[in-house]
């Protein structure tokens, strides 16, 4: 019998049946470019929706940015997680989200009492090249909620970074005025600035194709 070559059916298992990114390797990233990241749960698991695990994961995101690699924007729905991140290269990218699955699945394992893993695989990374994905990614991060209709107020979902966002059309803008931000500013043109010569983005404005799975 021989030995060696592509067999079908081979290779690491996905830890569940919405696992599957693929393990090549990351395109190469550049740090004028943000990433838009999704990071999924194990099935089985209870919602992150909850006020205690939003404050863990937005604790770990706060903690887990630095020079090399900070998030921008993010929210947390029942079973995924989606973050605006920048990061200095591909390898601050794995670092940072390396550390921040670490210091999720502590948390959430404190407060779930439970041991085990956390996240079904690895995180799924998107580079934005260009304003319109920017913008189209954040209305997907801001308004995930909305789309899963687990949130249909004209404020910003509270289990997200939306109310410290300032980049809300009038009406919103007073929200972000009055919330502390804690999460780090965005540095790279794209998600400062770039972003905004298509317009500032409607409270209820529905998202367009998804950028990202989730």
């Amino acid at each position: 019998m021989g030995w060696g070559g592509k067999r079908r059916g081979a290779g690491r298992k996905p830890a569940d049946e919405r696992a599957g990114v693929p393990h090549v390797k990351r395109p190469r990233l550049v740090v004028r470019f943000p990433v838009l990241v999704t990071m999924r749960l194990r099935g089985g698991l209870e919602s992150l929706r909850t006020n205690e695990a939003h404050a863990l994961v937005s604790a770990a995101f706060v903690a887990g940015s630095s020079e090399e690699f900070r998030v921008i924007e993010f929210s947390v729905q029942s079973n995924h997680v989606h973050a605006l991140v920048e990061a200095r290269n591909e390898d601050a990218l794995t670092r940072g989200m390396t550390g921040l699955a670490v210091r999720i699945a502590r948390g959430l394992n404190r407060l779930l009492r439970r041991v085990g893993s956390v996240f079904s695989d690895r995180f799924h990374a998107r580079i934005l090249r260009t304003p319109r994905e920017v913008r189209n990614a954040l209305l997907h991060v801001l308004h995930n909620a909305r789309k899963h209709g687990s949130w249909q107020a004209r404020a910003p979902d509270p289990y997200s970074s939306g109310a410290s966002f300032d980049g809300w059309k009038e009406g919103v803008g007073k929200v972000a005025e009055s919330s502390a931000r804690l999460l780090a500013r965005a540095r790279t043109w794209l998600l400062s600035i770039g972003w905004r010569r298509h317009g500032l983005i409607e409270p209820r404005e529905e998202p367009c194709a998804s950028p990202a799975p989730g």
